[in-house]
């Protein structure tokens, strides 16, 4: 059975209508499946938080974090990407 290969993409900025569209949009459009979402507004800013699944992703994660990089700089948002393993090693108690 394939193991399943996660990333954690974080998303912050000042809200405004279409920002999870946007980036599920380019989920799709990489073959990455979205597997959980929690997203909040703080006052005017919005963050996301997803987890998904980039097993059968159509490119590496470090051009996938290029590409996440390149839709914050022109929606004004910081979209970071990480894998699973080094969000979770950072994160231990």
């Amino acid at each position: 059975m394939e193991k399943t290969v996660k990333a954690v993409i974080t998303v912050i900025g000042k809200d405004m209508v279409g920002i999870l569209a946007k980036v599920s949009n380019l989920c799709a459009d990489q073959g990455v499946n979205v597997l959980e979402v929690t997203q909040s507004i703080l006052q005017d800013m919005f963050v996301m938080v997803m987890l998904v699944d980039i097993t059968h992703a159509a490119v590496e994660i470090a051009d996938l974090s290029d590409q996440f990089d390149a839709l914050g700089r022109e929606n004004s948002l910081k979209i970071h990407v990480m894998h699973e393993d080094i969000f979770n090693s950072m994160h231990k108690i």
